[in-house]
Formats: structure tokens, C-alpha cells, sequence
């Protein structure tokens, strides 16, 4: 498995930042490669990505989610393996940390070549920048949920 872990600094307060993240279907809006994901229930997601002219499916689970604090996913079935964990960390009533850490598996020729190259620690920087310019300038959450889901 490969790991990537990145952090950015939102001026945003710690619940906007938490609760825009949450709203998993507007990841196409910032993550690059995301075309679409699909909440199906609380814990569960359906991601449609394309990245180097391939697509893929996938499912994940949400396996820890604690209100401004942290949440953590997994893949489930198919050929797409990870897990990961974002989480929040407020520096003051304004300013936000996110950190994302995640472990992969990559597939094929092209993505160990990339995971090599570091393009995927690339990628995840961008979305955390993307992310940091989304939430910015709108200043406000389109919406949050702040149920909790506790590890099985």
C-alpha cells in the first residue's frame, strides 16, 4: 500500500469547514478527476472517477465520523482499494487545519508509476487547495451533516 498525507490551513471557521465536507456530492466541484459521487445512505457513497482517460467505480464506507473532529472511510468491493481519515482541527474561531491521510493500492503500470512519480501527493495538495479556494470564497456551508457513525 502507498500513503499520502497533506494539510492546508482554511480561513473558514472549524464547523463550515467540517460540515461543507461532508456534503459528499459536491466533491466533483473541487477534487480533480471526481465526475461524480452519489450519497446512497449515511455511511455509504458511489464514486464515478476518470483520471489518465480511465474510469472506475467504486464504493466507501464511512467507518468513523465525529462532528468537527474527524471522518473515515473505506472502500468496499470491487478493485479499488483504499482507506483514509480527514480531520479538522481549529486554530482559532476563524482559521481551520484539514488533514487528509490516506493508504492506496495502486492498479496497473500507469498508476505505480504515478504513485512513483508523486503525482498523487500532487493531486491530493491540489483538491486540499481547491477545497481551501471553494469553501473561502463562499464563505459558508451549502449544508452539513453531523450525525456520528462509530467504528464497527
Amino acid at each position: 500500500m502507498s500513503t499520502v498525507q497533506e494539510s492546508i490551513e482554511v480561513e473558514v471557521p472549524l464547523h463550515t469547514a467540517y460540515n461543507q465536507w461532508t456534503q459528499f456530492e459536491d466533491f466533483p466541484r473541487f477534487m480533480e478527476g471526481v465526475e461524480e459521487v452519489t450519497q446512497i445512505d449515511a455511511r455509504h457513497n458511489h464514486w464515478r472517477t476518470k483520471v489518465g482517460g480511465a474510469t472506475r467505480e467504486f464504493d466507501t464506507e464511512i467507518v468513523d465520523q465525529l462532528p468537527d473532529e474527524r471522518i473515515a472511510w473505506r472502500t468496499i468491493g470491487g478493485d479499488v482499494q483504499q482507506h483514509g481519515v480527514v480531520t479538522f482541527q481549529q486554530i482559532d474561531g476563524a482559521r481551520t487545519t484539514v488533514r487528509l491521510a490516506m493508504a492506496f493500492e495502486p492498479e496497473g503500470v500507469a498508476e505505480k508509476a504515478a504513485d512513483v512519480m508523486g503525482m498523487v501527493d500532487r493531486r491530493v495538495k491540489g483538491d486540499l487547495r481547491r477545497f481551501k479556494t471553494y469553501i473561502e470564497e463562499r464563505g459558508f456551508e451549502e449544508g452539513g451533516w453531523r450525525g456520528r457513525i462509530s467504528p464497527s
